[in-house]
């Protein structure tokens, strides 16, 4: 039975306070019709050239008089009609100028709440607000809010997924953070130059074009081929310095945040619990120095890197920060596949280890880029193994961790006996480690 005036106090409970995004999203929003047009003339550039031809000053003049009040109008019309707003459970969001969309977020739902700022969005001010949220294959956004806003919402949001009361999560505030590294930009820039695919792409776009000048004489065959590949160069050195720049990791009780770029700044969060797979990458031109770098899996997350680069002793203690109770295992820890393997893969079967401790199943690969896989015992979805029919004849099989971020981690060239015995334990260790997981919560 309900007690008087429950449900009373209920239906009068006030609905949530609909808020606006910042008033320069008009300005972003606007370019959308100008796309379509460049978009149009992209697609057909010879009819583009012939009606270009055609149009005389006076019609330009009042093309663009009819274009760019019709770009703000649709500017303003979609930042007016687009709303957000928190309740106790989920956070709405409200769009559509034509055709209406509401988006539900459970709050319970979000993997991480990210802030990013382009260049411009940087010089306006402002923020985007990102959003991964589980079973979600795109991110809902924000875009744009006032920065502080923008901050102060990521925190209230965070607090209220951690189970804070609605009223008293706007007053939590963001969670502090102590700084556990920061890349300097010189071994940024010393890394890129020791990394082979940087030399690879280079000398692929100063080696292959000639050739095909040689071979074809035509110059568009050159610059087809050319520009892709001076393209491919380019992110692989400049870009990624562009984007790694100042990399920054620090701790605070809702997760690992990273803040990184020297244009675009991104502020991500690596979420508690979520992380599925740490690997640990090794080039062969960074081990004289003893660098390393940090890759991740993480569940329903575009996050990827958690360190760019680092002397391995630094990344290994980032590392137990990221997987609590963990310890890499040193090479030495490794067992390598039986010397039989290297009739089903010469010479590379040396680069192939495998290592079991209570925490974690670590696999590791290659020769010339080693990389070190973990997989937490709790994260590991299901376990097979697979067996060639050559790999039969010399009694070898791989044994293959699914993980929850769908990907797979694989011990290659194991005894036939050895890979059977671990099927099965790994299965029991997998059920025991999720009975004893930590919870995937924020601030938990």
């Amino acid at each position: 039975m309900t007690a008087p005036g429950v449900d009373d106090a209920v239906q009068q409970k006030p609905p949530p306070t609909e808020r606006r995004l910042h008033p320069v999203t008009p300005l972003r929003r606007a370019w959308a019709p100008v796309a379509v047009l460049i978009g149009w003339a992209v697609h057909d550039p010879d009819q583009t050239q012939r009606q270009l031809a055609r149009l005389t000053t006076t019609t330009l003049l009042l093309a663009l008089a009819v274009l760019i009040p019709a770009a703000a109008l649709y500017g303003f019309l979609t930042w007016w009609f687009t709303h957000f707003s928190v309740t106790e459970s989920e956070l709405r969001i409200r769009t559509g100028l034509v055709f209406r969309r509401t988006a539900h977020i459970r709050l319970e739902r979000i993997q991480a709440v990210d802030v990013t700022q382009p260049l411009l969005a940087r010089v306006a001010g402002v923020a985007k607000l990102k959003l991964d949220v589980v079973g979600a294959d795109k991110k809902d956004e924000l875009a744009f809010l006032g920065e502080r806003e923008a901050r102060a919402l990521r925190a209230e949001l965070l607090a209220r997924a951690a189970g804070f009361a609605p009223e008293t999560a706007h007053e939590v505030g963001e969670a502090p953070a102590r700084e556990l590294l920061r890349t300097p930009p010189r071994d940024l820039a010393l890394s890129l130059v020791l990394t082979g695919a940087t030399w690879g792409t280079l000398a692929a776009a100063l080696v292959v074009p000639p050739l095909l000048w040689l071979a074809t004489h035509s110059v568009w065959s050159v610059l087809a081929t050319a520009l892709p590949l001076l393209g491919a160069a380019g992110a692989s050195s400049v870009g990624r310095f562009v984007s790694e720049y100042d990399w920054t990791v620090g701790e605070s009780p809702d997760g690992l945040r990273i803040d990184h770029g020297l244009l675009d700044r991104t502020h991500e969060t690596v979420p508690p619990g979520r992380v599925q797979t740490v690997r640990i990458v090794e080039p062969l031109l960074w081990r004289r120095r003893g660098w390393v770098r940090v890759e991740l899996d993480v569940a329903g997350s575009s996050n990827s890197v958690l360190v760019p680069v680092a002397p391995r002793a630094v990344a290994e203690a980032v590392v137990a920060r990221v997987l609590p109770g963990v310890v890499v295992p040193p090479l030495s820890a490794l067992s390598r596949p039986p010397r039989r393997a290297a009739r089903c893969l010469p010479l590379w079967w040396r680069g192939h280890g495998l290592a079991v401790t209570d925490a974690v199943f670590a696999a590791r690969q290659g020769l010339l880029r080693r990389s070190l896989a973990l997989v937490p015992h709790a994260k590991v979805q299901s376990v097979r193994l697979t067996q060639g029919p050559w790999e039969r004849l010399w009694r070898v099989a791989d044994v293959r961790v699914d993980t929850g971020a769908n990907k797979t981690v694989s011990a290659r060239l194991r005894d036939a006996q050895e890979a059977a015995e671990l099927l099965g334990a790994q299965a029991e260790r997998s059920r025991t480690g999720r009975e004893g997981a930590r919870p995937d919560r924020w601030m938990v």
